[in-house]
């Protein structure tokens, strides 16, 4: 399974927010055996989230969209989605129980404030889409077809994923390895494993603790053999291991 992820905001291309939803994302899919084949940020920008929804959704088994849906003149991620996929937006009875249910919950808990919330507007969703609740915040998500459309407030897009997080596996598979052998001298090993196995083998030099970092990616039983076989080829570990780099 491949999966492309979009984050949308304004603000991550301006550096204001750090982008922690792609990154946890990854690390979730990774954990599944999903492979994160593209991670894109996007504006605020009705169009270009569309195209983008529309081209990954062509090309990927799976798209997520994180933030930018909400109730502020800059979530226009929905109807976005709706555009890529030349729907309207709509209201299910689903969606507007919860957005109420949600609304009702929030009210109790602030009751100093008079929230002013147009609930269908929060609730519209695109027409045909399965609504994921908000269990954590307002706005649902939804997944339409193959994109999944999350918040992007950390904690919501966590609580959201973990309701279809099983809707994502694979079979890749990654093992660690670690070398204090300079990059330089370890090139040969690193191609010939790749030439000899069906897996990628990424190199991440580590100075602060001294090693060089393997990550050898594939199916079980390729990893396994190439790890193996990289183990004899040089002088590396399964375990972290540590040198001064300036001997």
């Amino acid at each position: 399974m491949d999966v492309a992820i979009i984050t949308v905001g304004d603000e991550l291309l301006s550096g204001d927010t750090v982008n922690t939803n792609a990154n946890w994302l990854a690390t979730q899919l990774a954990e599944r055996g999903v492979a994160v084949e593209r991670i894109l940020s996007v504006p605020d920008d009705r169009e270009s989230i569309a195209d983008r929804v529309a081209a990954y959704g062509e090309a990927f088994d799976a798209v997520i969209v994180t933030g930018g849906i909400g109730g502020t003149p800059d979530d226009v991620t929905v109807e976005a989605v709706a555009d890529a996929f030349d729907r309207e937006l709509t209201v299910t009875e689903l969606a507007r129980s919860d957005v109420e249910r949600r609304l009702a919950e929030i009210e109790d808990r602030l009751p100093e404030h008079d929230l002013a919330v147009d609930v269908d507007a929060e609730a519209a969703l695109p027409e045909g889409s399965r609504p994921l609740l908000n269990d954590e915040g307002l706005a649902p998500g939804c997944v339409l077809e193959n994109v999944y459309v999350f918040p992007g407030i950390p904690d919501e897009l966590q609580a959201m994923f973990a309701s279809v997080a099983e809707e994502f596996a694979g079979d890749r598979r990654s093992q660690f390895l670690y070398t204090v052998e300079p990059e330089a001298n370890i090139v040969h090993a690193l191609e010939g494993a790749m030439d000899r196995f069906a897996v990628t083998v990424g190199c991440y030099p580590d100075r602060e603790a001294g090693h060089n970092r393997l990550k050898v990616t594939g199916t079980d039983d390729d990893v396994e053999a190439a790890a193996d076989w990289l183990l004899e080829a040089i002088d590396a570990s399964e375990t972290p291991v540590s040198r001064d780099w300036g001997e």
